[in-house]
């Protein structure tokens, strides 16, 4: 899989890069630095490359599943819960709101969040482990390294290129967000060096969303109790702010309020934090972000402790309880009769994957496709499959 877009002359309107250049901080990633493409195209007359990668993003097949798709809780749980699309946006309407603060490219921060969980299968962590489990003769499966496939060659909405054909910057954020630095696909982003500032920004609003919010879906539908998250710190302090703001908060508004303040204590933590790292640090360019030992968008230690002691209380508590349990292991079986009968009788396949599990790819076919499906059409393909008889 060539990796490497081209740089590319003149590429997108004057008026708004200069416009980048009046109001990013130095050390913002500007549309001029872009590497540009894999498939060259022409610039777009009133749309800078990052906003066209972010538009190309929401427009496509991926990015409308992950309605159907899980976060913690399986999408038929209730109306209410998040699933992978609304975790998806909370993500980019928080990493917007710190990349403003930070003087960062925002258009670029946006694309960034809003592609890094296209690559989630269906059922969430226990759908992926699933799946990584079936590919593991066949060089496995891990999410962040699926939506990359999907960017580059799954999608398929452009007669002129495969994938979507976003910026070299989306894709490298999206490839260093994984853990698998020796993957094969991998290895063409590392040589830049540390993420660009805006993919660190997403990296942070993701782990902040998905914290603070599962604990307000997990609280929703009584997975746990107002009594056991006054025994996690964060919880409780968070608590205390609200009620020294408000005495009198209501009680159908004090969950919403404390979660509300649990995301403003973290942004405003991140914030202070990174600048201070930007400042003591000295960091002006983005050549300085590259080459820095670490990364620069962090909490403080208090907050980074803060943090740990409540993502344990998730593990153990909402994680673990046996609800989501019993929901994550009747997705990871079905999944896994999927796969299993795909494997055996591929013609059962649509034919465009069909096509490729000829080609030799068979078990990298039928894992996108898998992959590809939302809860709700893999439940309704497991029937149509095994229960034939039952109405889907």
């Amino acid at each position: 899989m060539a990796a490497t877009p081209v740089n590319q002359d003149h590429f997108e309107p004057p008026d708004w890069l200069d416009r980048e250049e009046e109001v990013l901080a130095p050390y913002a990633m500007r549309t001029r630095q872009s590497k540009g493409r894999r498939h060259p195209e022409p610039a777009h007359p009133y749309r800078t490359a990052y906003q066209r990668d972010r538009d190309r993003i929401v427009h496509s097949t991926a990015f409308r599943r992950l309605m159907y798709k899980t976060q913690v809780l399986v999408v038929q749980t209730n109306d209410h819960h998040r699933t992978r699309l609304t975790h998806t946006l909370e993500v980019a309407q928080i990493s917007r709101t710190i990349a403003r603060q930070l003087g960062l490219n925002e258009d670029l921060t946006e694309a960034i969040a809003l592609a890094h969980d296209l690559g989630h299968p269906p059922f969430g962590h226990a759908g992926e482990a699933a799946l990584d489990d079936c590919m593991r003769e066949h060089g496995g499966f891990e999410h962040n390294r699926h939506g990359l496939r999907i960017l580059m060659e799954l999608e398929y909405r452009y007669a002129e290129f495969p994938g979507l054909n976003l910026s070299w910057e989306v894709l490298e954020a999206q490839a260093l967000h994984s853990k698998l630095r020796d993957a094969e696909e991998i290895k063409p982003f590392l040589a830049a060096g540390q993420p660009s500032l805006e993919a660190q920004v997403v990296d942070a609003a993701d782990s902040l969303a998905y914290d603070t919010h599962d604990i307000d879906d997990a609280l929703s539908v009584d997975l746990i109790t107002l009594d056991e998250l006054a025994g996690v710190s964060f919880w409780r302090r968070a608590v205390e702010r609200v009620q020294r703001q408000h005495p009198r908060v209501p009680p159908l508004q004090f969950q919403p309020t404390v979660v509300r303040a649990l995301i403003d204590w973290q942004v405003s933590d991140l914030l202070e934090q990174t600048r201070n790292q930007l400042r003591t640090r000295r960091i002006r360019r983005v050549e300085d972000v590259r080459a820095a030992e670490q990364a620069l968008v962090g909490f403080s230690p208090e907050v980074h402790a803060l943090r740990a002691e409540l993502e344990a209380f998730l593990h153990e508590r909402v994680y673990r309880h046996y609800r989501v349990q019993r929901m994550a292991n009747r997705g990871s079986r079905l999944l896994r009769q999927l796969f299993e009968e795909f494997s055996a009788h591929p013609g059962q396949l649509p034919d465009r994957y069909r096509a490729r599990a000829t080609e030799g790819l068979r078990p990298r076919a039928i894992c996108d496709y898998v992959a590809g499906m939302t809860d709700r059409f893999a439940q309704e393909e497991h029937l149509r499959l095994f229960h034939p008889s039952t109405p889907v």
